[in-house]
């Protein structure tokens, strides 16, 4: 059975660094989703972010989500005996942490806001790491697709979206998160030790995401596959909802400024057969925040349309 690529990221540093980057490479060039060990956020830390997660879903999120629609709308389905599946509904809840002073911290939980704040700062750290190592994999001047996605000190976006996928009784009957790929840069995913359900589609199977302690999961979204040119991919993937078990899924988007413009990189155009002095880009040149407004209608459709639809703009 194939599995994605489990790195060790520490050996970036010593004398394995070249097999490293090589590792790195394959993971997004045929994956577009890898897992890092060692990776530098201290086990202790993660840890903290378990314990705070789970008892923020068990004291202030459970309630909630025992009430919503994902719930009220299953519930109907399995009554009235419909065959296939709950539509545009995920069993999912989610809320998410930005930079700004709007965030809606859990008030219950003891030490959540500062656990967060500094598991957000580490993994912000990490994913700058890994997007340097990209630079250099793809050619690029070191901090390329930092500088690209701050549009001249603007301000990257970085969201943390925090996610519990509780035990499904009709787990057949209703996604845990439809199939989509990722809109934004880089997405570090600390998911759940045990409860697996996360998919990839990869030369048209679905490859679980198999849990490992304590690793950060990686994979590219939509804005990466820009910049590249198309060498990297962004993939799809989905949550499975299962019947045991309530999955923790914390995953950080770091993402370029809403006015940041994108497109792909000079250097990783395509030189047009014969025609030497003609460069040929992919992809269009866009905004992002105008590309998350075509997303955020067309987020579980095929994503072609997507960027066919904002060079439109």
């Amino acid at each position: 059975m194939t599995s994605i690529p489990v790195i060790d990221f520490s050996k970036l540093y010593g004398e394995e660094r070249a097999q490293t980057l090589v590792q790195i490479s394959k993971g997004c060039e045929e994956w577009g989703f890898f897992q890092l060990v060692n990776h530098g956020i201290p086990v202790e830390l993660l840890e903290r972010v378990k314990k705070v997660g789970g008892e923020c879903f068990k004291s202030e999120r459970e309630e909630v989500f025992n009430k919503s629609r994902a719930v009220n709308l299953l519930n109907e389905f399995v009554e009235s005996n419909k065959n296939g599946k709950v539509e545009n509904v995920d069993w999912e809840d989610v809320f998410l942490l930005t930079d700004d002073n709007h965030n809606q911290w859990p008030s219950n939980t003891p030490q959540f806001k500062e656990t967060m704040k500094e598991y957000r700062s580490e993994v912000k750290k990490l994913a700058e790491r890994v997007m340097e190592v990209m630079d250099e994999n793809l050619g690029l001047s070191k901090g390329y697709i930092k500088k690209a996605f701050n549009n001249n000190n603007n301000g990257a976006f970085f969201g943390t979206k925090v996610s519990h996928y509780p035990p499904c009784p009709h787990p057949e009957k209703v996604n845990g998160l439809r199939a989509h790929t990722d809109a934004g840069g880089v997405i570090l995913l600390f998911q759940d030790d045990q409860v697996d359900g996360l998919q990839i589609l990869k030369d048209g199977q679905w490859i679980d995401v198999p849990p490992i302690p304590n690793a950060i999961v990686i994979n590219t979204g939509d804005q990466i596959e820009v910049l590249s040119n198309g060498k990297y991919k962004s993939v799809w993937h989905r949550v499975l909802s299962k019947p045991d078990g309530n999955r923790r899924s914390i995953a950080s988007f770091y993402n370029p400024s809403l006015k940041a413009t994108i497109s792909p990189a000079p250097e990783l155009l395509l030189v047009e057969e014969k025609k030497v002095d003609q460069l040929i880009a992919t992809y269009p040149t866009f905004v992002f925040g105008n590309y998350m407004n075509v997303y955020n209608e067309q987020k579980f459709l095929p994503k072609e349309p997507r960027f066919q639809a904002v060079a439109a703009i």
